[in-house]
Parts: C-alpha cells; structure tokens; sequence
C-alpha cells in the first residue's frame, strides 16, 4: 500500500493509491528534512540508504534509472527516490518485483522510499 502524504494546505481525498494527509512541517530543507520525512515511513531505519534524485529527468527516465538502480542494490538497501511527481506508473512494477514502498509528497518535491520487507527476502 502507497500512503501519501500531502504538506501544507487541506489534507487529500485518499485515492488509489493510499491515504493523503496532511503534514505542513514536510519542507524540502535540504537531506536534513528528506532524512525526517523518510524516519515517518515504514521504511527500516537500521538499513543503509542511498538516493536517487528524479526530479530533472523526463518521463520514462525516473522510472527506467529507478529499476536499474533497484536491481543493482543489495536487498537490504533502502532507496529513497525524489521526484516532482509521484512515480505512479513505478508502483505496479514495485509491486510485481515484491518491493514494499511509501510516498510521501511535501511542497518542493515528492519522494519514494522503496525497500524489500524482511519476510519477502527470507
């Protein structure tokens, strides 16, 4: 299940995609807030981390670059992708790959934090 969650303003009907909340404090402040904003998830926090930033590529690039890059990384690792958008056509492929993932969307930017569970890697 995708949960976003929307700073600033009204909170979102939720959609197809999870639940919208509202969470105004949710800046893009540099790694300090990204890092916030990821510790919120259900992503584990005792895992090494590694970003891919999106938010310049066209479409398919961030879809495309974020793949290549799950695929290289080991299964512990967490990716955090930022973006301008929500990856909505990544999901289905996270899903059918076994990945769990959260977004959450803030003002400047929206990121995907993207991680195996522990039961899908046993």
């Amino acid at each position: 299940m995708v949960v976003v969650r929307a700073a600033g303003g009204e909170s979102e009907p939720p959609n197809v995609f999870g639940t919208t909340v509202c969470r105004p404090e949710a800046r893009f402040d540099g790694m300090d807030a990204l890092t916030r904003l990821v510790e919120e998830t259900a992503a584990p926090t005792d895992r090494p981390r590694e970003r891919l930033d999106a938010r310049e590529l066209p479409p398919p690039q961030p879809l495309r670059n974020t793949l290549e890059r799950l695929a290289e990384l080991d299964d512990d690792v967490v990716l955090v992708q930022t973006n301008d958008r929500a990856p909505k056509h990544l999901y289905p492929k996270l899903d059918d790959r076994g990945y769990a993932y959260e977004t959450v969307d803030a003002d400047d930017f929206v990121a995907t934090v993207i991680w195996r569970d522990d039961a899908e890697t046993a």
